[in-house]
């Protein structure tokens, strides 16, 4: 009974053998068998790559025909209504209008130098002194001449024509004595009571006497306040007193002085130097009303007109500003420049103007009131009659011609061809006429 249990429980080799082949053929056939849905799935991953790639071929397409479709980007400025200032900007120098070179009238050695550079100086005031004692000299000899000369004057008013008048009277009594001695001798010949050579004396005697009369008489008349000798007297103190009038000039020249109130900018002479007849010794720039002389190109000058306001600041203060008024355009052009001359006053000058100072300029020329205007750097020709714009409408750079009217340092008032808020290509861009574009607006003036 045991052994048969035993036998019972044990198996038999070869069937034990026979189902491990059978598992190991199952365990293979599982192996060998393909995985459920392998080949599909990798062919939905190639058809999803292969769309992709196709998306994003047409992105990049779409991309790189955006601007034929939609048309190329621009910037453009906008037409508005709005105030418009023209002015014209240039440099130039402060000038005083009496501006002055003093230079020496006679020639000598300096005495002494009152002023030095820089001062003020009142009109008549004196600069430099030459030494003057010849002058000096001169005029006391010129004084002692024309003394003398009143001095003849004088005794032939006061004595000589006394004496001729007497000398006159006493020549009338001698022809009178003498005329009645001549009827006496001659009474007395007809009678027989004297000779012939007495009656001759007698008539002598009395053309003496008148040749004596004559003569006073003319001494009285050369005498009279309108003879010749008192012309001679008074022609003696004329030359006297030019004379004087001479020396003192020369004494006067020895003295320089300054011809109007203003302040010494410069000065080339010291005390002990010897100057010459013209020698120049200072310059003086006269107290007066400050200028601003301007050369300007000629391109510019239908735009100006005297009164125009301006504003003036000096380079050396740049941010200050002052206010000018053109005063003066010259008629003439400077040929070889092609620039013409104006000068505009400053009413009220600042206190650090120099002469010759260097300044700039912003002339008011013309004002414009809600305006057309454009900016400058949209309108191509502007310096022509044919000026033109692109402007963009239906998506097209479209040119037009505009008629232009004042031009400020950015804008342009446009008088035709434009309406307001219509968009324009600058010059800078590479727009062609008639290009497709698309609008970006930025600004309203560049």
């Amino acid at each position: 009974m045991a052994l048969d249990a035993a036998s019972g429980d044990r198996q038999d080799p070869a069937k034990v053998e026979q189902g491990e082949g059978s598992a190991r053929s199952l365990a293979g056939a599982e192996k060998s068998k393909p995985a459920p849905g392998g080949p599909a799935k990798n062919q939905r991953s190639f058809w999803r790559v292969l769309a992709i790639g196709v998306v994003l071929a047409l992105l990049l397409l779409a991309w790189l025909l955006r601007n034929v479709v939609f048309g190329t980007p621009v910037d453009t400025y906008a037409v508005h209504v709005g105030n418009l200032r023209q002015t014209v900007v240039a440099s130039g120098r402060i000038i005083t209008p009496q501006r002055v070179a003093i230079a020496a009238r006679s020639a000598g050695r300096v005495r002494s130098v009152a002023v030095a550079e820089g001062a003020s100086v009142q009109r008549e005031q004196v600069l430099v002194a030459l030494d003057d004692s010849d002058e000096r000299a001169n005029v006391a000899q010129a004084l002692a001449a024309l003394a003398q000369a009143n001095a003849r004057l004088s005794a032939l008013r006061e004595v000589e024509l006394h004496a001729a008048e007497q000398s006159l009277r006493e020549t009338d009594a001698n022809v009178r004595q003498a005329g009645k001695q001549l009827a006496r001798n001659r009474e007395l010949q007809a009678r027989g009571f004297v000779a012939q050579a007495a009656l001759d004396a007698a008539q002598r005697d009395l053309d003496v006497a008148q040749s004596q009369r004559g003569s006073a008489n003319l001494q009285v008349l050369a005498r009279q306040p309108n003879g010749s000798a008192t012309a001679l007297a008074e022609a003696a103190v004329a030359q006297a007193t030019a004379a004087l009038s001479f020396a003192q000039l020369k004494l006067a020249q020895q003295l320089i002085v300054a011809p109007a109130a203003g302040i010494l900018i410069s000065r080339a002479v010291e005390p002990g130097d010897v100057v010459l007849i013209g020698q120049v010794l200072m310059d003086l720039a006269g107290a007066g009303q400050t200028e601003i002389e301007v050369q300007l190109d000629e391109k510019n000058l239908r735009k100006l007109a005297l009164g125009q306001k301006a504003l003036a600041s000096a380079d050396a203060y740049a941010n200050e500003r002052f206010a000018a008024e053109v005063a003066f355009i010259n008629p003439a052009v400077d040929a070889s420049r092609g620039a013409v001359l104006i000068k505009l006053r400053v009413p009220e000058p600042p206190p650090y103007l120099r002469q010759d100072m260097t300044v700039s300029v912003d002339i008011d020329t013309a004002r414009a009131v809600d305006a057309l205007v454009v900016p400058s750097g949209a309108i191509r020709d502007i310096d022509k009659s044919n000026a033109w714009v692109l402007v963009v409408r239906d998506r097209r750079a479209v040119r037009q011609a505009v008629e232009i009217g004042l031009l400020g340092d950015e804008n342009t008032q446009v008088l035709s061809g434009l309406a307001v808020g219509e968009a324009l290509i600058p010059t800078s861009a590479l727009v062609l006429e008639g290009a497709k574009v698309r609008a970006r607006p930025v600004a309203e003036a560049p």
